[in-house]
């Protein structure tokens, strides 16, 4: 097998470092062809091919092509150049979107690693650069991009500590030195936590709806499709035989992202939880651990990426022409962005799962899994096992969501004054994502060609998926039915109901003054320690040279004062103790 010449996160990287060297025009079309070009040479790679490196001094290997990291290099890719040309039109700047190609690059670096130390590596860059894009835009995404930048320092730190457990428990860090995935006890419980920070387990999230709509639209449009789908791929080679506890979250994230987002009013905050939810069906999928659940898995991955990014196109071009982030604050927008209007309906649509739209087929994946593959579970009712229930839930849930969005967004009431539609490459963007999320949603055999196991062969998987029987139809026209008039019944409270608060309202708060105690606390410390040092060694000097003088002075001075100052120290001392406490527990 000839080795490649280079891997494909060269190029992307290599454009990221050209980009502010160039005008914007220049940049962006550099930026287009070098993530564009992604695609065909990953398609073109066979499988098994490699490129071993020295890495740290280790034997790494820096590009290995298989099924997973193939499907995951194609869409990547295709998704950068989209997004490098919504970029362009929408007014990005030319260092902003060379932040944006190295997030992309060391995405694809991650993906494609061979083993455990190249993954681990392009992790942490993937955390930096991703930090780097939300702060570039200022304002209140500066103390978001610190809150997303710290927490995702500590799921890799975590993630860090599971890699070199497994490497001491095999002596190497190949994907292959054992096949079950992480090895040991601990490895496994640090990799969950460390990738779970990625991938949004509840608890773990805040940081998704915390971020995401904060930084430039353009921005979001890449955040929402690297991070947690890298993590999703993450999970799969730490337990690539499933796992019950972990395919239980998958279930119970789709139902809280999706609870969460129907009380939201920010459109952006609304789809950023909505990520949380739609990555619950693929962490579920791996969890089953079975070739039809992670096809599932993957397939969703795939469809996600398509038309969550499409959902934050949309919701950027209201918010270009608008300058409005609040549901509450338009409306009557269907009349006057129709094309917009349009590639959100196909959007909506896609990601609620209804029939003939790619969400549809890949959901419907997932969820036969959990009934074929999976135990009927604690809470099983008739024919339907507990995780599929959870699933279904979560899909009533989406449904509810994107109805409200679509109604008040586009439906309900009149603008007030006129808005133009999106612009022509942000038209192009936008159309060309949802033409692919209607072809993959008719023609599922193009999807399941892409997959890494074969989801229509009894050999492969142990039940064969056929995606357009008339259970699967009915189910996904019911889950609709029960969205649209589920919204009706709870338009009304909906509009008066307040934010729900999210875990964030405890750990943020906690964190910051946490920070602030240890950082004022020790430099206080320092302080008296330091006064301490000064005044003891004064007192030294003085004994020496007049011992009786200095013996009625010390004897004299005022017991309060002394007091004081003990108690001064043990308040300090006891200040950094709990912001440490803050910090580690939070």
């Amino acid at each position: 097998m000839v080795d490649p010449l280079v891997p494909p996160f060269v190029p992307v990287l290599l454009a990221a470092v050209l980009l502010p060297f160039l005008g914007r025009r220049a940049g962006h079309v550099l930026g287009i062809l070098a993530t564009a070009v992604v695609v065909p040479y990953v398609w073109l790679s066979p499988s098994g091919q490699h490129l071993g490196v020295k890495l740290f001094g280790f034997d790494a290997v820096l590009y290995n092509v298989d099924p997973f990291s193939t499907l995951m290099g194609l869409i990547f890719g295709f998704i950068g150049a989209v997004a490098v040309l919504y970029s362009w039109y929408s007014e990005a700047s030319t260092l902003q979107t060379a932040f944006a190609l190295s997030y992309v690059g060391t995405s694809l670096g991650a993906v494609f690693g061979g083993d455990w130390l190249s993954l681990i590596f392009f992790w942490e860059l993937m955390a930096v650069t991703s930090s780097l894009l939300v702060w570039h835009y200022g304002g209140r995404a500066v103390r978001a991009g610190f809150r997303y930048a710290l927490l995702h320092g500590i799921g890799g730190t975590l993630l860090l500590g599971a890699v070199v457990w497994h490497y001491v428990e095999v002596g190497s860090f190949l994907f292959s030195a054992a096949p079950g995935g992480m090895a040991g006890a601990v490895a496994p419980v640090l990799a969950a936590v460390g990738i779970g920070v990625n991938v949004g387990f509840i608890g773990l999230h805040a940081w998704l709806p915390d971020t995401y709509p904060r930084p430039h639209v353009a921005a979001s449009v890449f955040l929402c499709v690297f991070t947690t789908k890298t993590g999703v791929y993450g999970m799969y080679r730490a337990f690539p035989e499933g796992n019950v506890a972990i395919a239980y979250m998958g279930g119970l994230m789709a139902v809280f992202g999706a609870t969460y987002a129907l009380f939201q009013n920010d459109m952006r905050r609304l789809l950023s939880y909505h990520i949380q939810s739609q990555v619950g069906y693929m962490v579920a999928g791996v969890g089953i651990g079975t070739a039809l659940g992670q096809a599932g898995a993957m397939a969703h991955v795939f469809n996600h990426i398509l038309y969550k990014a499409l959902l934050f196109m949309t919701a950027g071009v209201i918010v270009y022409r608008t300058g409005k982030e609040s549901l509450k604050k338009l409306g009557g927008l269907g009349r006057e962005m129709p094309v917009t209007a349009g590639a959100f309906t196909v959007a909506a649509l896609s990601i609620a799962g209804f029939p003939l739209f790619n969400g549809f087929v890949s959901k419907g994946i997932v969820i036969s899994a959990s009934h074929y593959d999976f135990p009927a579970g604690p809470a099983a009712v008739g024919d339907f096992h507990t995780l599929e229930l959870l699933l279904l839930l979560g899909g009533v849930g989406t449904f509810l969501s994107f109805i409200k969005f679509g109604y008040y967004a586009f439906l309900h009431g009149e603008y007030d004054g006129s808005v133009s539609d999106a612009n022509r490459g942000q038209m192009v963007a936008m159309v060309s994502v949802a033409a692919l999320c209607v072809f993959y949603g008719i023609f599922d055999g193009a999807l399941f060609g892409i997959l890494p196991f074969d989801v229509t062969d009894g050999s492969v998987v142990s039940e064969v998926y056929v995606t357009y029987t008339v259970d699967h139809i009915v189910e996904g026209v019911v889950l609709a039915a029960i969205g649209l008039v589920g919204f009706v019944l709870i338009k009304s409270p909906l509009a008066s109901a307040g934010r729900l608060p999210d875990v964030d309202r405890l750990y943020n708060p906690a964190a910051l003054y946490g920070t602030r105690a240890v950082v004022v606390g020790v430099t206080e410390l320092y302080a008296l320690v330091d006064r301490t040092t000064v005044a003891t060694t004064a007192l030294a000097g003085d004994v020496v040279r007049n011992p009786r003088a200095t013996l009625e002075r010390v004897t004299g001075r005022d017991r309060v004062s002394l007091r004081a100052d003990m108690g001064t120290s043990v308040a300090l001392v006891t200040l950094v103790i709990l912001g440490v406490l803050a910090l580690l527990f939070v």
